[in-house]
């Protein structure tokens, strides 16, 4: 008797109608990111929704769920912008084109982290164009690569420590249904990861501070930025958590914010259900399976069936 999973992903308690696409996954493994699927456009009401479903043999079936951190287990991009800002403050980090100490507009910012992961490819990508700053910390611009290292690392230290200060203040709370997605597919006998381009000792911080002490010690596995070489959209952070937690990447589903994180889980061979926020809800999800503002009404249950898995994938069309 095999296990078999059911999502369910219910359409948002926002949505008065919308069109819905049944996406069918691949009986076989897949040889590439592209997650087959066929379409049929018909309105619906949110009181005559019902789930639609496919089934498939159990050796499809999901053994591991992993979820982004910013962005998806709590909305975070403002946060990280007022630390680097902070940054730029505190060590009067200030780029020839500007007499004003540096400060990334949220406009910009929302640009800027949906294309580039990690706080340090970010800066090193910023002063290329723009030139390198002066700052307290090097009164002249730094021209050679150690002395630029040197800069950026301190200043990645320093909005490290001020973000930590910022989600020990008691005022950030997880983004909606993150915690019973988590502890439902935890009670299901499902493989829980967190997988993070950021800085290991802030997602420490927030795991702990938000999803709490006992969920982070009982995750199956646990990568940060500091763990890999090659930041999202490279698939190499989902690489290492699908060898580590010894599964395929189609026995994945991953749960992501942004089309860097879906770029990277799709590279990885791992289907891809994204929880947009605001600075991300324009962006191309055609890759995702779903696509919904939050997880609030997305459920995770597992039933007993004889070498029979059943997906339920709706997701609105705009």
């Amino acid at each position: 008797m095999a296990m078999a999973w059911t999502m369910i992903l219910s359409p948002p308690s926002s949505y008065s109608s919308f069109h819905t696409a049944l996406v069918l996954p691949s009986l076989r493994p897949l040889s590439n990111s592209t997650l087959p699927f066929r379409t049929f456009t018909k309105k619906k009401t949110l009181n005559s929704w019902r789930p639609l479903s496919v089934s498939a043999s159990a050796s499809s079936g999901l053994r591991a769920l992993i979820f982004d951190c910013d962005g998806v287990i709590l909305e975070s991009e403002h946060l990280h912008r007022q630390a680097y800002n902070d940054a730029f403050a505190h060590f009067n980090v200030r780029c020839t084109t500007s007499p004003e100490p540096l400060n990334w507009g949220s406009d910009f910012y929302d640009v800027l982290q949906n294309q580039i992961g990690g706080g340090k490819p970010k800066m090193r990508w910023y002063f290329k164009e723009h030139g390198w700053p002066s700052s307290t910390i090097f009164e002249t611009p730094p021209e050679d690569d150690e002395s630029r290292a040197k800069l950026i690392d301190t200043l990645q230290d320093w909005k490290t420590e001020r973000y930590k200060d910022i989600i020990k203040s008691g005022t950030v709370e997880p983004r909606p249904g993150v915690l019973r997605l988590m502890d439902e597919a935890k009670a299901a006998g499902t493989l829980l990861a967190v997988c993070s381009a950021a800085t290991k000792s802030s997602v420490v911080l927030c795991l702990e501070n938000l999803i709490g002490l006992e969920r982070f010690q009982g995750l199956d596995c646990f990568l940060a930025g500091d763990d890999v070489k090659l930041k999202k959209p490279d698939p190499s952070i989902y690489l290492t958590a699908a060898e580590r937690l010894d599964v395929q990447g189609i026995e994945c589903l991953v749960v992501e914010d942004s089309v860097i994180g879906l770029q990277a889980a799709t590279g990885a061979g791992m289907p891809c259900v994204i929880t947009y926020t605001s600075s991300t809800a324009d962006q191309d999800f055609n890759d995702a399976i779903a696509k919904y503002p939050d997880l609030s009404n997305v459920r995770y249950e597992v039933t007993n069936l004889t070498l029979m898995v059943t997906r339920y994938f709706v997701r609105p069309i705009n």
